[in-house]
């Protein structure tokens, strides 16, 4: 059997946004007959040790340097080899790509990465001018957003729903390290809205659950925490609202048919959070640290997102139709040609 090797960041401190979608990419590719292997150290992040786990995926722990993990991908002796990283240097990229066709995740400017095939999956993102090398392709915009079997499994027919019987449900997640410590914030964001809801909030650290737990719920809301879970797709289905990070899960949510209030938390977010807010795909909440130093913009918004059923619905309806789920295959027939 065909192997790909999957090299990608993963760490409590940079999370698990790198490997849920290359989960997606490895989803489809052994559904074409490869063995998947991911060079990455699941074990320093528990939640994405069992996602492997779950899926049947094997993986290496990365050596020290870059050499020694070119050295370990050269053993595993891949037919093509997937990047996904904003933390090796371009000499991997080089070293991969001298040996085997390379798919690289691009998000944003190539930065000297060599590639056959780039990816961006970011939403407009085919509407930026990026110089490849000889030979290379880029595959870009929410045409080739990659969808892990949960979600398409997930996925309705029509996202529109009616209005809620009671108090409108919400879930707030963050990645599955929450390495920002967004949960808190929001969480309290919607509490000062003082309207009803029954909100389940992800809680991926002790500190995060500690600093929930110190949040006192208006009468008629309902706070429930529970711990990261592989049930997100079918959670969000559930949920009249959706609040998260305008991060690598954003394109699920639209394929999901949710109504999502996104934060920007991190830096390499901005771009494409700015163009969802753009095309009035969310309810826009801004930078986190924003939110965090003056939370009065967010909860107003939350506010709306909570009373407005037709504008919950006008949201569902415009992502949904802007990811069809079909992006995996998409981008396999073309690393793999």
């Amino acid at each position: 059997m065909s192997r790909v090797v999957v090299w990608c960041d993963l760490g409590p401190d940079i999370g698990v946004g790198h490997l849920m979608r290359c989960l997606a990419l490895a989803e489809e590719l052994e559904a074409r007959g490869r063995e998947v292997v991911f060079l990455v150290d699941a074990a320093a992040v528990p939640f994405a040790a069992a996602q492997l786990d779950a899926r049947g995926f094997a993986s290496v722990v990365p050596a020290a340097t870059v050499t020694a993990q070119l050295e370990q991908v050269a053993e595993l002796a891949p037919e093509a080899v997937v990047i996904d990283s904003y933390r090796l240097p371009p000499v991997a990229y080089a070293g991969a790509r001298a040996s085997y066709r390379t798919l690289a995740f691009a998000d944003g400017a190539i930065g000297g990465r060599e590639a056959d095939v780039y990816l961006d999956q970011n939403i407009g993102a085919e509407h930026d001018h990026r110089a490849l090398p000889a030979g290379a392709v880029r595959l870009a915009g929410l045409r080739y957003a990659l969808m892990r079997d949960e979600v398409l499994r997930h996925r309705p027919a029509r996202p529109e729903v009616p209005a809620p019987d009671g108090a409108p449900r919400v879930l707030a997640f963050f990645g599955g390290t929450d390495a920002f410590g967004a949960a808190p914030v929001l969480t309290a964001a919607l509490v000062a809205t003082g309207l009803p809801f029954r909100l389940s909030v992800v809680a991926a650290t002790d500190e995060s659950r500690a600093a929930l737990a110190a949040i006192a719920p208006a009468p008629g809301q309902e706070v429930e925490v529970i711990a990261p879970t592989d049930r997100i797709a079918e959670l969000v289905r559930a949920a009249d609202l959706v609040v998260s990070a305008a991060g690598t899960s954003s394109w699920e949510l639209l394929c999901l048919g949710a109504a999502a209030a996104f934060v920007c938390v991190a830096d390499n977010q901005a771009e494409s959070y700015g163009r969802v807010v753009a095309q009035g795909l969310t309810f826009p909440l801004g930078l986190l640290s924003g939110v965090r130093a003056d939370p009065a913009a967010a909860t107003a918004v939350l506010a709306e997102a909570l009373s407005d059923t037709d504008a919950r619905n006008r949201l569902r309806r415009t992502g949904w139709e802007l990811v069809d789920g079909q992006g995996r295959q998409r981008v396999v027939a073309a690393l793999l040609p």
